[in-house]
C-alpha cells in the first residue's frame, strides 16, 4: 500500500535537511571537492518521492533521469532524488541499486548518467556499522544521486588527485570521529524516515 502524498511543507524540510547535510558535510568537509561549485550555481535539483513503494520509485528514478538527460547542465547538472519512505533498510536499498544501474542501462543513458547512492545507515563491505568511513555516504535520507559521466570527467580533470578522495575523506573522518561528526548538528532521520 502506498503512503499518502505528503505536503509541500513535508518537501520543504526533507530538502532543507539535505542541504543541510550538504552543505555541513559533503561541502564542508570537502567530501566531494566538485559539489561546492554546482551548489553555488544552484544546479542540483532536489525532488522527493513520498512513495513507499520500491516500482513507484523506479519510475520516478527514470523520470527523472530521463529529466536530466534532455536538459542543459547549465540548468541541471546533477540530481538528488530522496526517498525518505522507502528502501529504509539499507540492505533493500542496497539491491536496488542494482535495478537502478539497469534503469540507466535500459534507458540507454549507460556512459551518460550514473547512479551514487548515499543512505543514512550506509555501510561499506567489511565494515562494523559505527566505522566512521561509512559516513562519508551517510545521508539524512536515503538518496539516489544522479550524475552526469561529462560532469564527473570535467571535475577529475580539474582535480587530477581525483584517485585519492576516498582515502583522503576517510582521514577527514577519522580525524574528525564519531563525535566531531555529531557535533555537526546534521539531522538523524528516523529509519521509518519520520
Amino acid at each position: 500500500m502506498n503512503t499518502p502524498p505528503r505536503h509541500d511543507d513535508d518537501h520543504a524540510v526533507i530538502i532543507a535537511n539535505t542541504v543541510d547535510w550538504l552543505e555541513k558535510a559533503v561541502i564542508g568537509l570537502n567530501l566531494c571537492p566538485f559539489a561546492k561549485a554546482v551548489h553555488v550555481k544552484k544546479q542540483i535539483r532536489y525532488v522527493v518521492c513520498d512513495s513507499s513503494n520500491p516500482e513507484d520509485l523506479l519510475a520516478m528514478l527514470m523520470d527523472e533521469l530521463q529529466t536530466l538527460a534532455d536538459t542543459s547542465a547549465d540548468k541541471i547538472d546533477t540530481t538528488l532524488l530522496i526517498h525518505p519512505y522507502t528502501l529504509n533498510d539499507f540492505l533493500d536499498y542496497n539491491e536496488f541499486l542494482d535495478v537502478a544501474d539497469a534503469a540507466v542501462e535500459d534507458m540507454h543513458l549507460d556512459g551518460e548518467l550514473q547512479v551514487a547512492s548515499f543512505h543514512p545507515d550506509y555501510q561499506f563491505a567489511e565494515t562494523f556499522e559505527d566505522d566512521i568511513s561509512n559516513f562519508t555516504n551517510r545521508s539524512p535520507y536515503p538518496t539516489l544521486h544522479l550524475l552526469r559521466e561529462d560532469s564527473i570527467e570535467r571535475a577529475v580533470e580539474a582535480f587530477p588527485e581525483a584517485s585519492e578522495i576516498f582515502d583522503k575523506n576517510i582521514a577527514t573522518l577519522e580525524k574528525l570521529g564519531l563525535e566531531g561528526w555529531e557535533k555537526l548538528g546534521i539531522a538523524k532521520v528516523a529509519s521509518d524516515g519520520k
